[in-house]
Parts: structure tokens; C-alpha cells; sequence
């Protein structure tokens, strides 16, 4: 019998942090879940460390770095769609858990976290996803998770630095949500991939990761299209969740180079094609000069179109 709940944690070179993250998972003794550890090429021993200590958890070892959604995808495959036994088609919601849960290695889930949201879920059939309050080491609020989309209006306000002069606006500070009180139950555009909880029948009908996106942009890109297909997403700060935030890239720039990509990505996905000229070459000045000379010559190629995958992994 399957488990409600299908746990995805992506890992690389975050062996300590995820050690962490894993015995605060299995201390939540209230829900049913399974883990699935996504390993993308790490150097540090991660994958050894789960199988040694964390027998329970299923690991995946992949071959080379893929990025988020690659290795993501890898998980909710797994365990969401029936092919870690070979299959390559999912089955029937019956037959999967009900929930999949994005997870990052630099988390720490409270003993009853899973379950809160589990409930949450339950008690809100209209949700397709859902987050926690999530807090950084110094007790702050992690602003990223609860966003607005990055509108090509929001998108400026941000990169002019109008969200941090007027943060308390619902016009300027819809970005990151600033006007909002981080302890409101609200519903909003998209959560945090570092936990953010999904119903199966959601990921059904709106597709598996954008493998396009490395490293940042594919958990805002799955909400927009979570959404469009009739789902809420709900951002609820009963269930509190520490992160410690770019464990895994805080000195590489290649990472950091992916992550202003990714907004590239989003906004020539979503929004480039009706945003109005002036607003559109103003909003690439800034991503340019934010994303440097790479970035450029990425804006520059031919502009590729991607479709969202489906389960079975067929664009």
C-alpha cells in the first residue's frame, strides 16, 4: 500500500545539512510517508551517508548534475508515477500517494510539520499546493516563501529597488509578498520549492518540472502552471519549517548565474510576448546587468520554447 505522502529531496555536495534534514523528517511519527533522496552527483559521501544511516529512505544516483528540476523530476517519477519498478507510465491517482513533497537537503521540519500539512491539504480540496512559514537561521523570514508571480510590473519594481524603499505597498512589495503579515493564512501565486507540497492529481493535469530551468524560477514556473489548470496555492504560516537557504551554491557562480537565468526563463515563458516594448527592453537592461556577459548571450540566442513534461516525461 502506498503512502499519502511521496517526500522528493534533491541533494547536492549538503551531506551534513541533510543528515539533518533527515532526522527531522522521520521524527514526524504522525504522518505516512516515504522518502526518496535525489542525488545529483555529490563529491561529499551524501549518497553513502543515507544508505548507511537512513536505510529506509530510497536513493537515486544520478550520473551527473542535472539541476533541480531534472533531479526533482527523477523523485516524482519514482514515487508519484510508479516507475521505480520499470514502468514508464503513471498509474491511476488511486495507486500513488496522494501528496508529493518538494524538500530541500538545508531544512528542518518540526515533529509535527507533516502532518499540519498533510491536514491543511485535506481540510482544502480547492489547493494544489501548499508551503510553510519558513525562517532562516536567525529567526527571519525567509521572504521567498510566499511570492507573487514576477510580473513584468512587479519584475521592474523589484530590479528599480521600489519593493525595498516601499515594502508595506501592495504595489510596489508584491514581489515578495512584504505587505502581507507573515503569520496570515493566505492564498497566493506560488510557494517555495524548498517545501512545497503538492496534490498528485495537480501534478497529473499541469505536468512535472520545466527541465529548462537549472536552478531556480522551476517552482514559480509549476505554480503558474498549477494555477492555470484551476488549483489554489496556499501559504500557511501555522506550520514553521527552518531553512538555511543556498547551502548547495552559496560560493559557486555557475549557480547564482542560473538563478537570474531563470528569471529570463519565466518572463520570456509567460509574459515577454505581451509585455509592452518600452516596459520589455527595460526589463531586459536589468536582468542583463544583473545576469552579467553569460546572460546576454543567453537573451541573445534564438529563443527556445518549452513545453512542461508530463508524467510518463513526453514534452
Amino acid at each position: 500500500m502506498n503512502p499519502d505522502l511521496a517526500i522528493v529531496i534533491v541533494n547536492w555536495n549538503t551531506r551534513d545539512l541533510l543528515r539533518d534534514c533527515l532526522t527531522s523528517v522521520y521524527a514526524n511519527r504522525d504522518a505516512d510517508f516515504q522518502v526518496c533522496v535525489v542525488d545529483n552527483a555529490s563529491t561529499d559521501g551524501s549518497a553513502e551517508m543515507v544508505e548507511r544511516e537512513f536505510s529506509q529512505a530510497h536513493v537515486i544516483r544520478s550520473l551527473r548534475n542535472g539541476g533541480f528540476a531534472y533531479a526533482n523530476n527523477l523523485g516524482l517519477r519514482a514515487w508519484c508515477f510508479g516507475e521505480r519498478d520499470g514502468g514508464d507510465s503513471p498509474g491511476p491517482t488511486s495507486s500513488v500517494p496522494r501528496y508529493a513533497l518538494l524538500l530541500n537537503s538545508d531544512t528542518i521540519v518540526p515533529p509535527d510539520g507533516l502532518a499540519q500539512m498533510l491536514a491543511f491539504m485535506d481540510a482544502h480540496p480547492e489547493a494544489g499546493a501548499a508551503g510553510p512559514k519558513l525562517v532562516r537561521l536567525d529567526g527571519t523570514l525567509d521572504l521567498a516563501c510566499r511570492r507573487g508571480f514576477p510580473t513584468p510590473q512587479a519584475s521592474f519594481y523589484q530590479l528599480i529597488g521600489l519593493s525595498k524603499l516601499f515594502p508595506k505597498s501592495p504595489r510596489f512589495g508584491r514581489y515578495n509578498l512584504t505587505y502581507l503579515n507573515p503569520d496570515q493564512l493566505t492564498e497566493v501565486d506560488s510557494v517555495n520549492g524548498a517545501f512545497m507540497l503538492v496534490r498528485a492529481q495537480a501534478i497529473e493535469q499541469a505536468g512535472l518540472l520545466d527541465e529548462a530551468f537549472f536552478f531556480g524560477g522551476e517552482d514559480l514556473d509549476w505554480a503558474y502552471r498549477i494555477k492555470a489548470v484551476g488549483w489554489k496555492i496556499y501559504y500557511n504560516p501555522a506550520v514553521v519549517v527552518q531553512h538555511v537557504k543556498r547551502a548547495s551554491y552559496r560560493h559557486n557562480a555557475h549557480a547564482r548565474y542560473e538563478f537570474e537565468r531563470a528569471m529570463w526563463l519565466f518572463y520570456r515563458k509567460h509574459y515577454r510576448a505581451t509585455t509592452p516594448f518600452l516596459l520589455d527592453v527595460l526589463i531586459c537592461m536589468g536582468l542583463a546587468v544583473r545576469g552579467g556577459l553569460p546572460l546576454v548571450q543567453e537573451m541573445l540566442r534564438r529563443d527556445r520554447v518549452t513545453a512542461p513534461l508530463s508524467p510518463e516525461g513526453v514534452r
